[in-house]
């Protein structure tokens, strides 16, 4: 079967000649297609694209840990520690924990978002690594977490914290925090994906988060609580993060600790990664 054309001037059908039809096409061989790392890589560009467009994003990476951190290191630490100085030795790696873990949200519900928008749809139609959409994204925010943990690090050493472990200790311990949060990030992209809106999404987020970041060893020790209670603080990931990081800081590595936290990281991402490509599949 050919393919004609109608000459404007004439009206005539006529045929284009292959020297014409060369011309106009790209020349060379047809590019490659990207490998897995390079379309997460491009789709992770992409995420921090849209902060330099809308740099009001950073909002809760940046005023959100300042606040929390002079909120409860001024609320508890006279009572609990005798000065806010001396509190916040013990608080500062479990804030910093909470705050970049609860922002972490923020992963379903610009998700869900952009499936709103039909972005998603588009990114399934591209000759790519099926879930490089979605890990592009979660590498994006990585920058987020990032800054999060600098900003309540910075706020601390004004206010008086003194990491034991120094800045090798502070590294590590952010290098720990960004890694549990990459895998918690799933559950997230999870219930973007199975849920209605970004309100519902952020709704159910919230209600995971508050449970699982203040029923924990943030801001006290776990002998001062209950009996009941501390049996959940005890199985809660959040607290033994908070124990990985807190030793990280304080100089005084705790093995056991990290390697829980890595261990969990891994099964996080096995199972709700598993889940939500499957249903980003079918959906």
């Amino acid at each position: 079967m050919t393919t004609a054309t109608v000459d404007i001037e004439t009206g005539r059908d006529y045929k284009p000649a292959p020297e014409s039809l060369a011309a106009v096409m790209a020349p060379g061989q047809r590019p490659k297609r990207p490998n897995a790392l390079s379309a997460s890589v491009t789709f992770g560009w992409r995420a921090m694209l849209k902060i330099k467009h809308v740099p009001e994003q950073l909002f809760d990476v940046t005023a959100f840990p300042i606040i929390m951190t002079l909120m409860f290191t001024y609320l508890f630490g006279g009572a609990l520690a005798g000065s806010p100085r001396e509190y916040l030795q013990y608080l500062l790696p479990g804030i910093m924990v909470t705050s970049v873990v609860m922002i972490t949200m923020y992963t379903g519900v610009g998700l869900n978002t952009d499936i709103e928008k039909g972005v998603f749809d588009r990114f399934r139609t591209l000759p790519v690594w099926r879930p490089a959409a979605l890990v592009g994204m979660i590498f994006g925010d990585l920058l987020r977490y990032v800054l999060a943990a600098t900003v309540i690090t910075g706020v601390g050493l004004v206010l008086g914290y003194r990491p034991g472990g120094g800045l090798p200790g502070v590294v590590a311990g952010i290098v720990l925090l960004v890694v549990f949060s990459f895998a918690f990030s799933w559950i997230w992209t999870l219930l973007g994906l199975i849920l209605r809106t970004e309100k519902s999404v952020m709704g159910v987020s919230m209600l995971v988060l508050f449970p699982l970041t203040f029923l924990s060893n943030v801001f006290v020790q776990p002998t001062t609580m209950p009996g009941w209670l501390q049996a959940f603080v005890d199985v809660n990931p959040i607290t033994h993060l908070v124990a990985a990081v807190r030793a990280m800081m304080d100089g005084d590595w705790d093995s056991g600790e990290t390697v829980w936290v890595l261990v969990a990281s891994v099964v996080i991402t096995a199972i709700f990664g598993t889940l939500t490509m499957r249903a980003y599949n079918r959906k």
